[in-house]
């Protein structure tokens, strides 16, 4: 690995350290992951301290609500985790149809989920932890009670939130987001404390009870008696039968590395598509116009194939392992010419999501990521709880021909996905790039410009990205040259400028050497990133 030891970037460089490093987007929740590690605890525990702590200090991507998924490197051996939960077992697209529904709606009761991030937690320190979960939790227990100042990129995103819910959370369903995350009427500002007892008391409930009381006890008796006041169908039945799930994580070899994503029902495989599909189109060349094109028109197939086709395991109708084939990939291939391809259109969603990635002195690695989806998630709040509930189930298909058709206890087609590189049998690192529907497209820029162009974690996170959207439409950041996007529009490309507003994705980065142990990081410089380290 020492050809990505070059530490200079463009906007920040590159962290060495040795000891224990911990990179997400805020840096209050990168020290308590690092505090942990200094406590004696490993990769894991740290991993795990850093994402409670995230559900306090960044509740504009991620809550206790949501779902989580990890890829964990431990005694030269990945181990993959799916903690998403289901569709209520009451609910059904028919249900939904005869309501009115042509969807499932966005935010509301209708939308929420079995919640898999407590479990997560729970599961990564019984299998994997040093410390107690008591310990582990603790830091997040203080930021939550004792409160914390708003950072820049939270505070403008909570904000804008805040002057959108006002309009569209009209419901006596949404009164408790407002109590929790609007007191006194307004979002907290950019340097103002804010604090949530509610939180820290269900945080501390499930520090005692290993999350017992969440899925079985007074927890989600407050959950079910909400759900049913409310009209939603998640109930204390579906949580009390929630299991997370360890799943053999997904390989994709590309030019010398394997890159590794947890298999559907999440949508990480769409990344290692475009990268065997794009290795078969020719050389990656440094800020090349062709190579640029050949690598959106690779995402633009298997995004398109993705979304066709992935689906919770044993509902897909093609096997993952055909999407990840040579044969796959050359006839995708096939498909790609000069011009801009038009596939089947759809729209792409925002997401808001938290990802991080941590690393210890004895070679431990985890890549981690949780979600609420789009924000705060369903803007349901259990009053008094702090319990932000997700909204994944907008993601399923009331179209009963459709892999993704609504059924209870059904898995949805899930946008986060953590991502782990290797080469020849040994850990190079985890990495992500949070976001939605970027998330794949973050992780095959991610991945091209570390294999392709040998660049280190900071440099790599700092390069301009590009965003397909549907069609012939992509996205670009300001910083993108001009040259590239004249290019790319005389191919036939619709290429339309954006300024900074999150939709490009959020990504961190730990590699470590393999001979020295000595670890490396780069984190987001488009939020608060940071990366704790000793």
């Amino acid at each position: 690995m020492d050809h990505l030891f070059h530490p200079f970037s463009g906007k920040r460089n590159t962290v060495f350290a040795r000891n224990g490093m911990v990179a997400t987007s805020q840096p209050l929740a990168a020290q308590a992951g690092l505090d942990v590690l200094k406590q004696g605890g490993n990769a894991i525990d740290a991993a795990i301290a850093t994402a409670a702590a995230l559900t306090v200090v960044e509740p504009t991507s991620n809550g206790i609500g949501g779902d989580a998924f990890a890829l964990v490197w431990v005694k030269d051996k990945l181990h993959g985790l799916n903690a998403s939960g289901p569709a209520p077992k009451s609910i059904s697209a028919d249900k939904l149809k005869e309501a009115g529904h042509k969807q499932v709606p966005v935010f509301g009761v209708l939308p929420v989920t079995v919640p898999g991030v407590p479990a997560g937690w729970v599961a990564l320190s019984r299998k994997f932890g040093k410390l107690p979960l008591k310990e582990v939790l603790a830091p997040a227990i203080r930021y939550a009670e004792e409160g914390y100042p708003v950072s820049p990129i939270l505070g403008k995103f909570w904000g804008m939130a805040h002057k959108k819910f006002k309009e569209t959370y009209t419901s006596e369903e949404f009164a408790g987001w407002f109590e929790t995350f609007a007191p006194g009427g307004e979002a907290p500002k950019i340097g103002e404390m804010w604090s949530s007892p509610g939180h820290a008391s269900t945080l501390r409930a499930i520090a005692d009870t290993e999350a017992e009381a969440f899925y079985k006890g007074e927890l989600a008796d407050k959950m079910d008696a909400f759900m049913k006041r409310h009209g939603g169908y998640l109930s204390k039945e579906d949580l009390e039968s929630y299991e997370v799930e360890w799943v053999e994580p997904l390989g994709a070899h590309y030019k010398g590395y394997d890159v590794w994503e947890i298999p559907p029902n999440g949508q990480g495989m769409i990344a290692q598509m475009a990268l065997k599909i794009f290795e078969q189109t020719g050389d990656a060349k440094w800020q090349d116009a062709d190579t640029l094109h050949r690598q959106i028109e690779s995402m633009k197939l298997a995004f398109t194939d993705g979304k066709a086709f992935i689906t919770e395991q044993g509902e897909m109708p093609v096997d993952p392992e055909h999407l990840l084939s040579d044969e796959y990939a050359k006839a995708r291939a096939e498909k790609i010419t000069d011009e801009a391809l038009l596939p089947e259109p759809y729209e792409l969603p925002r997401g808001g999501t938290v990802y991080l990635a941590a690393a210890d002195g004895e070679g431990n690695m985890i890549s981690y990521i949780q979600s609420n989806y789009m924000g705060f998630g369903s803007g349901i709040v259990i009053p008094g709880t702090g319990i932000a509930l997700q909204n994944r189930g907008h993601d399923f298909s009331l179209d009963e021909t459709h892999p993704n058709y609504l059924k209870p206890g059904k898995r949805t087609y899930h946008t986060i996905i953590p991502g782990f590189l290797t080469k020849d049998g040994k850990a190079v690192g985890p990495f992500g790039v949070m976001g939605g529907y970027m998330q794949p497209q973050g992780h095959f820029q991610v991945v091209s410009s570390t294999v392709d162009h040998l660049l280190n974690p900071q440099a790599t996170l700092d390069m301009p990205r590009w965003q397909w959207i549907e069609g012939k439409t992509v996205h670009v950041e300001p910083e993108f040259p001009n040259y590239l996007v004249q290019a790319l529009i005389r191919k036939g490309h619709t290429i339309q400028v954006l300024p900074d507003g999150g939709s490009f994705g959020r990504g961190q980065i730990i590699w470590r050497d393999s001979e020295t142990g000595v670890l490396q990081g780069g984190t987001e410089s488009r939020t608060d990133g940071s990366v704790a380290a000793w």
